[in-house]
């Protein structure tokens, strides 16, 4: 990390359109991979002008948490390992280029947050290699 500034994760960097979340997730457009107990699918796209190069979402299934507290205990989890090591991505990104990240809860268990933010790491480190 280089600095205070690169270890947030402001309201800018979430994705919230509607277009996007369904662009991310149609056929033929994204690719994901998995490392228990996350799955991330991501996708490149030309980035306009007041966009971040990076947006993501963190998703937790309802199926796998029934308690909202669990689920929020993990979505908290994978936004503050994802601000950590954000600058795996945002380094590769090539100029003038967006990717919609997304992160995907597939474990029915709570986990260590260690065992969280190695995962995502190890995420972030497949997608910049292949961007």
């Amino acid at each position: 990390m280089t600095g205070l500034a690169s270890a947030t994760f402001s309201k800018k960097e979430h994705i919230v359109s509607q277009k996007l979340i369904e662009q991310l997730f149609s056929k033929g457009n994204s690719h994901s991979t998995s490392a228990f107990p996350l799955r991330i699918v991501y996708m490149e796209k030309d980035r306009e002008e007041s966009e971040e190069p990076v947006m993501v979402m963190v998703s937790v299934s309802k199926r796998h948490f029934k308690r909202a507290v669990k689920r929020n205990r993990v979505k908290r989890q994978i936004r503050e390992a994802y601000r950590h090591h954000k600058t795996i991505l945002t380094e590769k990104i090539a100029e003038g280029k967006q990717l919609a990240v997304a992160f995907i809860w597939l474990s029915d268990e709570l986990c260590e947050s260690t065992q969280v933010e190695r995962s995502v790491k190890h995420l972030l480190g497949k997608v910049a290699e292949r961007v």
